[in-house]
């Protein structure tokens, strides 16, 4: 848990209620705030299973997988390719549109090209390409004159996506079974605060949706976690512009550390699947593996 991303404090709060979770159903749970010396600790502690409560860079992009795999330490969610790819988010779409699923057109750009003028035709979105949690998006409005100011932090080159207006939507798959699809509903747009906030966003589950367009939710949710080969949990993300029916459905990114805060979405469609809380983390630890 922890880490060094921007997501850190994330991460804390989500290692902090499964390790909790995990003592309640009787395994003896290490919380482990993740440095320099991951490898050392983790070799003196010999855990029989690692339960990854990391987010962002380094932890959910393939890197702390790679060390888990060296040291031979079976683990939750994803592996190494999977973690990777998803993370990249140029790269998931590229095999999104391989498995024949929707995605908004997007390019890649450096963050002089971005910030000299608009690279696509207003409304697009800014975003970095390899983090989570809508740290460092801007959105660029369709009347915007300019082309928006990246803080200094952010990476050299960015993604830039076209804006898809509608609804937010998302879906957590479990292993083989995508679970529900929850609207969400905030005040602006779904950034970090609103995602972390206590009452910075409504949760709508089941989603009120037609039902062609939560069957495909559930697919598309599926398909993204097999083709990108997930394993245990993910969540995948999605707009959907009703004005434009079933082609209005957009697929956004899918993550491989969905969050696990007392307000975050995974927990909770696995409740309103009759999973309680421990349930969803004791499963994580029996599904852990190397190989993965």
């Amino acid at each position: 848990m922890g880490g060094t991303s921007a997501e850190r404090e994330v991460s804390l709060s989500s290692g902090r209620e499964c390790a909790a979770a995990l003592r309640e159903a009787g395994f003896e749970a290490t919380e482990l705030d993740a440095g320099p010396d991951l490898c050392a600790r983790l070799g003196a502690l010999a855990p029989d299973v690692v339960f990854n409560a990391l987010h962002g860079r380094w932890g959910e992009d393939g890197c702390v997988q790679g060390l888990l795999e060296w040291l031979r330490l079976p683990y939750t969610h994803s592996g190494v390719l999977a973690s990777a790819l998803a993370m990249d988010k140029a790269r998931a779409k590229e095999v999104f549109r391989a498995a024949g699923l929707p995605v908004a057109d997007s390019l890649i750009a450096s963050r002089d090209e971005i910030e000299a003028g608009h690279v696509m035709a207003p409304p697009y979105v800014v975003k970095p390409g390899n983090e989570g949690s809508s740290v460092g998006v801007h959105i660029v409005r369709e009347a915007a004159d300019a082309p928006p100011e990246l803080a200094p932090d952010m990476p050299a080159r960015m993604m830039v996506e076209a804006f898809v207006p509608g609804r937010e939507l998302t879906c957590t798959v479990m292993g083989a079974r995508a679970l529900a699809v929850t609207d969400i509903h905030t005040a602006g747009w779904y950034d970090y605060h609103a995602k972390y906030e206590q009452g910075g966003s409504r949760h709508v589950i089941p989603a009120d949706l037609p039902d062609d367009i939560t069957r495909a939710c559930l697919d598309y949710a599926q398909r993204a976690h097999d083709a990108l080969g997930c394993r245990g949990l993910s969540r995948t993300d999605f707009r959907w512009d009703e004005a434009r029916g079933p082609d209005g459905l957009v697929l956004l990114e899918t993550n491989t550390q969905p969050g696990m805060t007392p307000t975050s979405l995974s927990p909770e469609q696995a409740a309103h699947c009759g999973i309680s809380f421990a349930e969803l983390c004791v499963w994580m630890v029996e599904d852990a593996s190397c190989d993965r």
